[in-house]
């Protein structure tokens, strides 16, 4: 049995915090490198060099890449052979973003309930998910996860007889109505199965793939394809000025369903595609 003091997990969730708001993943970066020499649109090429530039700025003065930045989605892979001491790990999680959110400042949008609607004044809580693993190591991945790309995000129960072309409808539909309120280029993340939150969580992770890696199934790694496809055929274009590029990537994940259930999610990740991994 491994232990982790708390301390430890309050001091790297506030370090993923502040490099998810700051820093773009690289991957996220390569991928806008090659949306600008791709688009075909001078008024999106334009568009895309300013998003560099602006990534570019905040990097280097360690500011925040986007005014808003977020409320914070943690996934947590907690192994089974570890044990937190010295305090609750959701607390523990819960005050690095505290901290961070303070330090760094880093605008603090949460609300403490949904009608009421008062400022919790340090952007907690966060929303965790965590799941038991094998080892006696803490898997984080961190998301700070702004309203403009959440609030386009959509969950559907299909009828199983809609298939493939029912759940594509269903996500071209999405980023359609969409439009310009997520902030394109867009990454799409689609989960297919389990139950209604299974799937919306599904959606929700594949977010967290790096840009440009593909689902290992070779079927669905052939439908993100045909998706992202589809999607830039739109032409909603970077920041909805019209052009070639309206989404980076398409990531999907599945999980078996019900024989009379086709759960389907759609969350849509804006152009400030910030997120974070770290192993404990």
């Amino acid at each position: 049995m491994r232990t982790i003091d708390a301390v430890k997990v309050t001091e790297v969730v506030a370090g993923l915090c502040e490099e998810a708001n700051f820093i773009l993943e690289p991957s996220v970066h390569s991928a806008f490198q090659k949306a600008l020499m791709e688009e075909v649109s001078p008024l999106g090429k334009d568009v895309l060099a300013q998003i560099l530039a602006n990534a570019a700025l905040a990097a280097e003065n360690r500011l925040p890449i986007c005014q808003d930045t977020g409320i914070v989605l943690v996934l947590v892979e907690l192994g089974q052979d570890v044990h937190v001491t010295g305090g609750g790990l959701y607390a523990a999680i819960d005050q690095g973003v505290r901290q961070a959110y303070q330090r760094g400042y880093l605008r603090k949008s949460v609300v403490n309930d949904p009608l009421e609607r008062t400022n919790t004044k340090d952007n907690t809580p966060a929303v965790i998910h965590c799941r038991i693993v094998d080892g006696e190591r803490i898997r984080i991945s961190l998301m700070p996860k702004s309203a403009g790309s959440e609030n386009m995000s959509t969950a559907l129960m299909l009828n199983p007889a809609d298939g493939w072309e029912g759940i594509k409808r269903f996500v071209m539909d999405t980023v359609d109505q969409a439009g310009p309120n997520p902030c394109p280029p867009i990454i799409v993340g689609v989960g297919m199965g389990g139950t209604l939150e299974k799937a919306a969580l599904l959606a929700k992770e594949a977010l967290f793939r790096p840009v440009g890696q593909k689902n290992r199934a070779e079927i669905l790694a052939h439908l993100e394809e045909e998706l992202l496809d589809a999607v830039n055929r739109l032409g909603i274009g970077p920041m909805g000025r019209g052009g070639r590029i309206t989404a980076l990537a398409v990531h999907i994940e599945v999980f078996p369903a019900h024989m009379s259930s086709l759960p389907v999610a759609v969350n849509l990740l804006c152009c400030a595609a910030r997120y974070k991994t770290i192993e404990i």
